[in-house]
């Protein structure tokens, strides 16, 4: 059932952009094995089927990228979820099992923990997930998190106010959106703001696949919600949040260069994926899982073997998209010509700083990229966990 926090207060304006994105999945926890077998050998990221279709009208990157890592920002962060870069270029961490926020000062990695979120109820893949600055944040300074409480995954926003003590920062929860699943697994949890200015989120199934083809429930589902929380203007099924359906836990939301979107997604046993969502599109879980001969579902633009993804966070850069893989231990580069691939994607760090949650626009040629060994599934090392500032290309 969807509650809403309120009703739209101000007739929202005209045309709402039609956005075009991409899920993808993990395993029955956010990378552990499926309930299955998994089918075939670990393999490179390919972009399904044997030629993908061409759109000459774009420039498209090179075939070939390159990851250089600048520098370590930041070190000794607990379970690092969301990351949201303030106008002044500090970074805002969430960490989902303490349920608190904390600024990293971008140039000296200082942390100052703002505060903590109150109803957060940590357990499993659940608790404070990904965050998200107001469109308007430099006038109304508002915070947005998804997280999970006591009885489901739900969004709020908080005043942010600076002039108070550190720890106290953070005002009430104001919850815009709840009533979204929760389980121990699959609780979906990134958000973010588009081009158009609303609020989307991706939601799991939260370990009831049947949940993803319910058109009428929240879970398995990417939302589009006005910054109240209303279904927003626009949206495929007239009065309902849901923007697109048939998702397994999406965890990764980003627009590319002509404001199309894509989200990561985690599979089960065989296929994780990366899709361009089209409002209204069925992306197949719990009948399909990466690319299939079903025509009433969208094929994935690329897709991976479990063992080589696991994906989470996903952000654009330089002609490509950029996904950060917990399991897999390594970030990769999805070339794109339109929302095809223009080649096969590219791994990165393979190994090298572990599993890899959440990544990050830093503007032009630069990511931010936070770890995830101390998520209860890495193995973590002295520093861990950390944020990364890299370069791309």
């Amino acid at each position: 059932m969807i509650v809403h926090r309120r009703a739209v207060t101000a007739v929202l304006a005209a045309t709402t952009l039609l956005l075009t994105a991409g899920c993808s999945s993990d395993g029955s926890g956010d990378d552990s094995p499926g309930n299955g077998s998994r089918t075939g050998p670990a393999s490179s990221g390919t972009a399904p089927g044997s030629s993908p279709t061409r759109q000459a009208a774009e420039a498209t990157p090179p075939a070939k990228g390159s990851v250089k890592v600048l520098r370590t920002v930041t070190e000794g962060l607990k379970t690092p979820w969301g990351l949201a870069p303030l106008p002044d270029g500090d970074l805002l961490v969430s960490s989902r099992d303490d349920g608190t926020i904390t600024r990293v000062d971008s140039q000296s990695g200082k942390k100052t923990e703002l505060g903590e979120v109150s109803g957060v109820s940590a357990a499993g893949e659940g608790g404070l997930l990904g965050i998200a600055l107001s469109p308007d944040y430099a006038s109304d300074h508002m915070v947005y998190a998804y997280f999970t409480s006591d009885s489901d995954n739900r969004v709020v926003r908080m005043v942010y106010d600076e002039r108070k003590t550190p720890g106290e920062q953070l005002g009430a929860p104001d919850t815009v959106f709840k009533g979204i699943p929760k389980g121990f697994i699959h609780n979906g949890g990134r958000i973010a703001f588009g081009p158009d200015k609303m609020l989307y989120a991706g939601t799991g199934e939260s370990g009831d696949t049947g949940l993803s083809q319910d058109r009428k429930s929240l879970g398995g589902k990417i939302l589009r919600l006005t910054p109240e929380g209303d279904p927003a203007p626009g949206n495929p099924f007239p009065g309902s949040p849901v923007y697109s359906y048939g998702h397994r836990n999406v965890q990764g939301l980003a627009w590319d260069a002509k404001q199309r979107l894509f989200a990561s997604e985690f599979g089960q046993d065989t296929w994780d994926e990366l899709n361009a969502i089209k409002p209204g599109g069925d992306y197949g879980w719990p009948d399909a899982e990466g690319r299939s001969d079903g025509k009433k579902f969208q094929n994935p633009t690329a897709q991976w073997h479990t063992d080589d993804a696991s994906p989470s966070g996903i952000a654009y850069a330089e002609g490509s998209v950029w996904m950060a893989g917990l399991k897999g231990q390594r970030l990769w580069r999805i070339p794109l010509n339109g929302t095809e691939t223009s080649a096969d994607p590219q791994s990165f760090l393979k190994g090298e700083y572990g599993r890899l949650r959440t990544v990050v626009s830093a503007g032009g040629d630069k990511l931010w990229l936070v770890t995830s060994n101390t998520d209860g599934r890495g193995s973590p090392k002295d520093g861990d966990d950390r944020i990364l500032e890299i370069q791309v290309s």
